[in-house]
């Protein structure tokens, strides 16, 4: 069995001293996986899934001690996020495999050129560095932020959730096994060895060790994040996904895509918080729309409209159309056509994911091109908003901002690039 590291500092140590110490091994480290070949990251990232796969008993155990210790404090949906079973076990060890199957971004060349005097220019991706990873709750972001910051040549610091600690730890001892199999630096992956949030601060005070900031989870933690850190931030802020059911709608296609948008999984951050609903179908979608949530088990919050088609749905309140709910809770309102929904999104989302149900290709090409979202959909369920799901092996979260990295962040998001210039004597005249 693979050994969990420590989660209680030393005596005598201090969080200020030992975030120093991780991160002075991260720099360290960050150089060597810089030059580290595809063959070595790919090697590392199958023997950790190799690993996940053989200590997964562990894992479990280890996860059913994180439940134990929230139950009564964290909602169902809550727990959900949390819980692991051999399924999502076997997901994480695959997860792993897909990013090995990926490209290697580093090293690629993404434009070259010549200049009149002969200058020889080249585009090429390189690691960012070292990545900070903050998370929250689920712990397969262990394995998914590990493996990609190790396969974009990066060394990576985790810092997850008090809640997941134990589940974290275990799935990290399988990525450090992962390393050093391949002969890679063990502190290419490293996880902050104890739950007292100073060390949030602390990690978000290290510019000059950490290069880029990613925070996973609620509005509080990523606020607090981008308010503090001292470095570059890939914010992940709140999933408020919208599906707007448009007057050109197939209405059985629209009823399957908006359960499935809700209740598919209400604890993802894909999950769809707000339904749209072109007012010309208002008459003949409504009910139908509406009963499938409310059956489903879903507490519907609605305008007039809304209220009126069916009794069981409550007066939706203003906080309603700004709020990630990540629970069976979905509001919903009447729209004037495509452009009240684009209206309505721009205004009340959070620029994460947002989908339209249309036939109609004029429309369909108006909310691409109008609504400003990290991913925007036509004709599928917003549950669809994961790296995994594009093909991207995994993700370290969903950018929400538009700096650098937008929408899911995989392994070439994890790359900046530099120039390669190469001359025969040029002197600038």
């Amino acid at each position: 069995m693979v050994a969990l590291s420590n989660t209680d500092l030393k005596g005598g140590e201090n969080i200020e001293s030992v975030m120093a110490a991780i991160g002075a091994r991260a720099r360290a480290a960050a150089g060597q996986m810089a030059l580290a070949s595809t063959e070595a990251k790919n090697k590392a990232l199958v023997a950790a899934a190799a690993a996940i796969r053989r200590e997964s008993d562990a894992i479990l155990v280890a996860n059913r001690r994180d439940i134990d210790s929230v139950k009564g404090k964290l909602s169902e949906s809550m727990i959900d996020r949390l819980a692991l079973d051999a399924k999502r076990v076997e997901g994480i060890a695959k997860g792993l495999e897909e990013v090995a199957a990926l490209p290697d971004p580093v090293g690629t060349s993404l434009a070259r050129w010549t200049r009149p005097n002969g200058l020889d220019i080249e585009r090429v991706r390189v690691p960012l560095g070292v990545i900070g990873v903050i998370y929250e709750s689920r712990p397969n972001v262990t394995a998914d932020a590990g493996a990609l910051c190790l396969k974009a040549g990066n060394a990576a610091i985790l810092r997850g959730g008090s809640e997941s600690t134990h589940s974290s730890r275990a799935i990290h001892a399988c990525l450090v096994e992962g390393t050093k199999a391949a002969g890679l630096p063990a502190d290419a992956i490293q996880i902050v060895p104890t739950t007292d949030r100073e060390a949030v601060g602390a990690m978000l005070r290290m510019a000059g060790v950490i290069d880029v900031i990613v925070p996973r989870g609620g509005r509080s933690l990523v606020e607090r994040v981008m308010n503090e850190a001292r470095m570059p931030v890939f914010a992940h802020l709140e999933g408020l996904c919208h599906v707007y059911v448009d007057r050109d709608a197939d209405l059985e296609t629209a009823r399957k895509i908006v359960l499935n948008a809700k209740m598919r999984r209400v604890s993802v951050c894909g999950a769809a918080e707000t339904l749209l609903i072109d007012r010309a179908i208002a008459d003949k979608a409504l009910k139908p729309i509406l009963a499938d949530l409310i059956d489903a088990g879903c507490e519907v919050r609605g305008d007039a409209a809304v209220l009126a088609a069916d009794a069981r749905a409550v007066a939706a309140t203003e906080s309603d159309w700004t709020t990630e709910y990540l629970e069976p809770i979905i509001s919903a309102r009447v729209v004037d056509g495509v452009a009240g929904a684009i209206a309505h999104i721009n205004h009340h989302g959070s620029h994460h994911t947002d989908s339209i149900l249309t036939e109609n290709e004029a429309t369909a090409e108006r909310f691409l091109n109008e609504i400003d979202s990290g991913i925007v959909l036509v004709n599928a369920s917003t549950q669809f908003a994961d790296g995994g799901e594009f093909g991207m092996g995994a993700e370290i979260g969903i950018s929400t901002g538009k700096m650098h990295a937008r929408g899911p962040v995989g392994v070439e998001q994890l790359t900046s690039y530099k120039y390669k210039v190469r001359g025969r004597g040029q002197v600038r005249p």
